[in-house]
Protein backbone atom coordinates (compact mmCIF):
# COMPACT_ATOMS: atom_id res chain seq x y z
CA UNK A 1 0.00 0.00 0.00
CA UNK A 2 1.13 3.57 -0.92
CA UNK A 3 1.30 6.14 2.09
CA UNK A 4 2.65 9.84 1.67
CA UNK A 5 3.53 11.88 4.50
CA UNK A 6 4.21 15.40 4.49
CA UNK A 7 5.91 17.84 5.94
CA UNK A 8 6.83 21.15 6.57
CA UNK A 9 4.07 23.34 6.71
CA UNK A 10 3.75 25.90 8.82
CA UNK A 11 3.10 29.90 9.69
CA UNK A 12 5.28 32.29 7.25
CA UNK A 13 4.53 35.67 6.77
CA UNK A 14 3.91 37.76 3.40
CA UNK A 15 7.13 37.43 1.37
CA UNK A 16 8.39 34.60 2.87
CA UNK A 17 9.51 31.10 2.03
CA UNK A 18 8.62 27.11 3.29
CA UNK A 19 9.62 24.16 1.93
CA UNK A 20 7.35 21.34 1.95
CA UNK A 21 8.74 17.82 1.90
CA UNK A 22 6.56 14.04 1.22
CA UNK A 23 8.05 11.17 2.15
CA UNK A 24 6.78 7.91 -0.33
CA UNK A 25 6.72 4.54 0.22
CA UNK A 26 7.67 1.55 -1.87
CA UNK A 27 8.67 1.44 -4.85
CA UNK A 28 5.98 3.56 -6.13
CA UNK A 29 7.69 6.52 -6.47
CA UNK A 30 10.23 6.18 -9.35
CA UNK A 31 7.62 5.44 -11.53
CA UNK A 32 5.35 8.12 -9.90
CA UNK A 33 3.67 11.42 -10.82
CA UNK A 34 3.88 13.16 -7.89
CA UNK A 35 2.30 16.37 -7.02
CA UNK A 36 1.04 18.85 -4.48
CA UNK A 37 -2.54 20.16 -4.74
CA UNK A 38 -3.99 22.75 -2.10
CA UNK A 39 -7.43 23.56 -0.25
CA UNK A 40 -8.36 26.98 1.27
CA UNK A 41 -11.15 27.13 3.61
CA UNK A 42 -14.72 27.25 1.51
CA UNK A 43 -12.21 26.32 -1.93
CA UNK A 44 -12.28 23.62 -3.83
CA UNK A 45 -8.98 21.26 -4.09
CA UNK A 46 -6.84 23.15 -6.65
CA UNK A 47 -3.46 21.56 -8.63
CA UNK A 48 -0.53 23.82 -7.36
CA UNK A 49 2.09 21.91 -9.43
CA UNK A 50 3.24 18.35 -10.73
CA UNK A 51 5.94 16.58 -11.63
CA UNK A 52 6.84 13.47 -13.19
CA UNK A 53 9.21 10.28 -12.97
CA UNK A 54 11.32 11.92 -15.56
CA UNK A 55 11.44 14.84 -14.09
CA UNK A 56 8.78 17.50 -16.16
CA UNK A 57 6.75 20.27 -14.25
CA UNK A 58 4.00 21.98 -14.57
CA UNK A 59 2.50 24.51 -12.43
CA UNK A 60 -0.88 26.62 -11.74
CA UNK A 61 -0.52 30.22 -13.37
CA UNK A 62 -1.01 31.52 -9.79
CA UNK A 63 2.34 30.13 -8.49
CA UNK A 64 4.29 29.89 -11.70
CA UNK A 65 7.62 31.95 -10.87
CA UNK A 66 7.31 31.46 -6.84
CA UNK A 67 6.76 27.85 -6.69
CA UNK A 68 9.35 25.15 -7.59
CA UNK A 69 8.50 21.24 -7.42
CA UNK A 70 11.51 18.60 -7.19
CA UNK A 71 12.47 15.18 -6.51
CA UNK A 72 14.68 13.31 -4.83
CA UNK A 73 14.44 9.73 -6.21
CA UNK A 74 17.04 8.47 -3.60
CA UNK A 75 14.89 9.27 -0.92
CA UNK A 76 11.70 8.63 -2.65
CA UNK A 77 10.87 12.55 -1.69
CA UNK A 78 9.00 15.52 -3.28
CA UNK A 79 9.74 18.48 -2.40
CA UNK A 80 7.75 22.14 -2.95
CA UNK A 81 9.89 25.22 -2.52
CA UNK A 82 7.47 28.14 -1.63
CA UNK A 83 8.93 32.07 -2.07
CA UNK A 84 7.44 35.07 -2.13
CA UNK A 85 4.51 33.45 -0.02
CA UNK A 86 0.84 35.61 -0.31
CA UNK A 87 -1.67 35.54 2.30
CA UNK A 88 -3.76 33.67 -0.49
CA UNK A 89 -1.10 30.66 -0.62
CA UNK A 90 -3.02 30.04 2.96
CA UNK A 91 -4.62 26.19 2.35
CA UNK A 92 -4.19 22.86 3.34
CA UNK A 93 -1.48 21.25 0.97
CA UNK A 94 -1.63 17.93 0.01
CA UNK A 95 1.10 15.50 -1.68
CA UNK A 96 -0.45 13.35 -4.59
CA UNK A 97 0.85 10.77 -6.45
CA UNK A 98 -0.44 8.52 -9.42
CA UNK A 99 1.42 5.59 -11.04
CA UNK A 100 2.33 6.36 -14.41
CA UNK A 101 1.76 2.85 -15.87
CA UNK A 102 -1.46 2.66 -13.97
CA UNK A 103 -4.27 2.54 -16.36
CA UNK A 104 -6.82 3.15 -13.35
CA UNK A 105 -5.40 6.50 -12.83
CA UNK A 106 -5.54 5.73 -9.30
CA UNK A 107 -4.61 9.05 -6.78
CA UNK A 108 -2.77 8.35 -3.64
CA UNK A 109 -2.76 11.28 -1.01
CA UNK A 110 -1.48 12.60 1.95
CA UNK A 111 -3.05 13.78 5.04
CA UNK A 112 -1.98 16.94 4.79
CA UNK A 113 -0.04 19.94 5.93
CA UNK A 114 -1.28 22.95 6.74
CA UNK A 115 0.23 26.99 5.59
CA UNK A 116 -0.62 30.07 6.68
CA UNK A 117 0.83 33.32 5.70
CA UNK A 118 0.09 35.90 7.44
CA UNK A 119 -0.24 39.96 6.35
Amino acid sequence: QVQLVESGGGLVQAGGSLRLSCAASGSFFSIATMGWYRQAPGNERELVAIITSGGDTNYADSVQGRFIISRDNAKNTVYLRMNSLKVGDTAVYYCTGVNEYDFTNTHYWGQGTQVTVSS
